[in-house]
């Protein structure tokens, strides 16, 4: 079977679910996968070798000024023509399948040529069930129209819907400790104003990534430059991480047990409803801004959460694409939330278990 895997590029959450399908996919070696990536640079793509001889194209991206999203700066920066040019001449006349986490040109390719796509990711999980926040005319109809498939897996924290299924882990088989830094990662935000923020608690180490850093010390505050490796290994060590409100990171953050300090990008439907989320589940601590005080309360709570130990969904999911495809997502759900159980240490005035059942 061939298949074509369109991977939205903005960020690293895409990636790094990529990354653990691949390992899964590459297991059957009667799938032959194309990978396509979009929405970044192929220049800024790093630690790709999983994908093979990967596909490029440029898509479509998110532009965002001091960690807001920002509409008519998105529309400056985009080229709606080449957009339609790579829908039009993608060759979709040697796939059997095709797989779209999130990535337009895929989608609208088989769209246009009546093809079947499916959808695998946490934007597939707002199908009027999840929580939802900052929502208006404008971002529903994007989060709609993006890249739209005939169906779909969604990915999400819980299961706010019966065809919604857990995250998809990217982790290394290592286990993690708590050590004395806490990691940062806030890659829309202006990065000398992060490390200001962080510089108030000097006593604090803290590892800030951004592709936009170069490596160096800071008085309490080392800059690293992004690196999958470096990241990892920072991850597993860390005694908590402040994060904007991606899926991805958050999601290895519940996995390991690490406490959470999260904002939303302002202005992206997305990441305000993850926040709610969070918020609701009692999984994170949630504040809007680079809130100082927000901050001095996180450093000062700290403690290792209780992991939530969410299921293989990467290797399910690699044997229902080998298969076909053809179980309905309501089943492959129901069997990996079974037995999950969702322990919000960090909320302890709400109800502090929720165990899934199945």
């Amino acid at each position: 079977m061939r298949i074509l895997y369109g991977v939205q590029g903005t960020g690293q959450g895409h990636i790094s679910r990529a990354r653990a399908m691949a390992k899964e996919l590459a297991r059957y070696p009667e799938l032959d996968v194309t990978w396509l990536f979009t929405g970044r640079s192929k220049s800024r793509l790093f630690d790709m070798e999983c994908f093979g001889d990967f596909e490029w194209r440029n898509g479509l991206t998110f532009a965002s000024r001091e960690g807001q999203l920002h509409y008519l700066d998105t529309l400056r920066t985009n080229n709606i023509p080449a957009f339609i040019r790579d829908v039009i001449q993608l060759d979709l006349g040697s796939y059997d399948l095709m797989i779209s986490d999130y990535e337009p040109v895929t989608a609208w390719a088989a769209k246009l040529r009546g093809r079947e796509c499916i959808g695998i990711g946490h934007q597939y999980a707002f199908d009027g069930s999840s929580p939802v926040a900052k929502a208006n005319g404008l971002s529903k109809t994007i989060m709609r129209l993006f890249a739209p498939t005939t169906r779909s897996v969604g990915l999400h924290w819980y299961p706010f819907s019966q065809s919604i299924c857990p995250p998809i882990i990217d982790l290394p088989e290592t286990v993690p400790t708590t050590g004395n830094h806490v990691l940062v990662y806030l890659p829309f935000e202006n990065q000398k104003t992060v490390t200001q923020w962080l510089q108030t608690h000097p006593e604090v180490e803290f590892r800030q990534y951004s592709p936009e850093v170069q490596s160096e010390t800071l008085t309490n505050v080392t800059t690293c430059p992004t690196d999958y490796q470096g990241f990892k290994y920072d991850l597993a060590n860390c005694k908590g991480v402040i994060c904007n409100s991606g899926f991805e990171l958050i999601s290895e953050c519940l996995q390991w047990g690490k406490p959470v300090l999260t904002f939303p990008m302002r202005g992206q439907m997305e990441q305000s409803s993850n926040a709610l989320a969070l918020d609701q589940l009692g999984l994170a601590n949630v504040c809007d801004t680079l809130d100082p005080e927000a901050l001095s309360a996180f450093l000062q709570n700290l403690r290792q959460q209780s992991s939530i130990n969410f299921p293989n969904v990467a290797a399910t999911l690699a044997r229902w694409i080998r298969a076909g495809a053809t179980d309905s997502p309501t089943s492959l759900a129901a069997d990996l939330w079974r037995g999950v159980r969702i322990s919000a240490l960090n909320a302890p005035q709400q109800q502090t278990s929720k165990a899934v059942a199945a």
